[in-house]
Formats: C-alpha cells, sequence, structure tokens
C-alpha cells in the first residue's frame, strides 16, 4: 500500500525568523518528519502550494480536490493549515469519491520543537490505511469524518459539532 501525500503549508511548515519573530514558509519539513518518526509507510509526496490556509482560495481548493482526483493511490494524507482545514475537507467531500482522504495539521510550528504536528501526521497515516474510502480529518490523535468537525479557537483543539 502506497500512501499520497499532498503537502500545501500552514503551520506544520512554517520557519521562524529570529530577528523579525515572523514565519514564513522555506521548504517542507514532512521528509525530516518522516525520518524522525521512523516511518515505514510507503508515501509518495508532492507539494501542492505553501500557503496559510487563511491564504487559501477556492482555486487552491479545486486545485487540491483535482490532485486527489488524479491520484493513483486510493489513500492521501494532506498537510493543511487548521484555520480553514473543514472548509477544504468540504470541498473534497463534494468532489472527491472513492478515496480516503485525511487532512493533517499542527497548531504550533515543527521547528519550535515541541510541535503537535509529527504526532499528528503519524496518527493520519495510520488512520488514511485504516478507514473507509471519506474525508477525514485528524488531528490530537482522533479522526473526525468531514461533516462533523470544527476547529475550537479557544482551546486549540479540534472537536465534534454534535
Amino acid at each position: 500500500m502506497v500512501i499520497r501525500i499532498f503537502i500545501t503549508g500552514g503551520t506544520f511548515d512554517k520557519e521562524y525568523n529570529e530577528l523579525n519573530g515572523q514565519l514564513y514558509f522555506k521548504d517542507s519539513h514532512l521528509s525530516d518528519l518522516l525520518e524522525m518518526g521512523r516511518s515505514k509507510v510507503t508515501v509518495q509526496t508532492r507539494t501542492l502550494m505553501m500557503i496559510d490556509s487563511l491564504e487559501m482560495t477556492d482555486h487552491d481548493r479545486d486545485l487540491i480536490a483535482h490532485q486527489c482526483n488524479q491520484s493513483e493511490e486510493n489513500r492521501i494524507v494532506i498537510t493543511h493549515g487548521t484555520d480553514t482545514m473543514s472548509e477544504t475537507a468540504k470541498v473534497l467531500a463534494e468532489k472527491v469519491n472513492g478515496k480516503t482522504v485525511v487532512l493533517t495539521g499542527a497548531m504550533i510550528p515543527i521547528k519550535f520543537g515541541s510541535s503537535d504536528g509529527l504526532f499528528n501526521l503519524g496518527s493520519a497515516l495510520a488512520f488514511a490505511q485504516t478507514l473507509a474510502p471519506g474525508i477525514y480529518i485528524a488531528m490530537n490523535g482522533r479522526y473526525f469524518t468531514w461533516d462533523n468537525v470544527r476547529k475550537n479557537k479557544q482551546t486549540g483543539m479540534f472537536e465534534e459539532i454534535n
């Protein structure tokens, strides 16, 4: 089983500029995380974009859906910013069928060293291997269906709506 990983940016891949305190994108940290986590899952990665999810457009979401549909792999993980992850999941649910797609991200940049990103990536890879076809979000050790999840901005955690 091969899992396709699409990289879209988000806090997951942000770098920290120590001089001005700003976050920015340079390169994805995905291969480092897979190595750090000692993952033995066979993956194929592709960077689609490196943007903050608050800057993601309908065109960007359509591109993600198109890439999911064109992927030879039926099991897909997407690294994504947490602020609009649910919006992208909704678009994918409307446009992608017959594939297991798991979106995941991080609340703290990987470069900070204490990020939740490594754990979330590992969880997403495990869920992608075991869940039935559908669109899911994997955060905080849990998975959620696309239509029953929201980011609680007070707690910084994802939770079920119902």
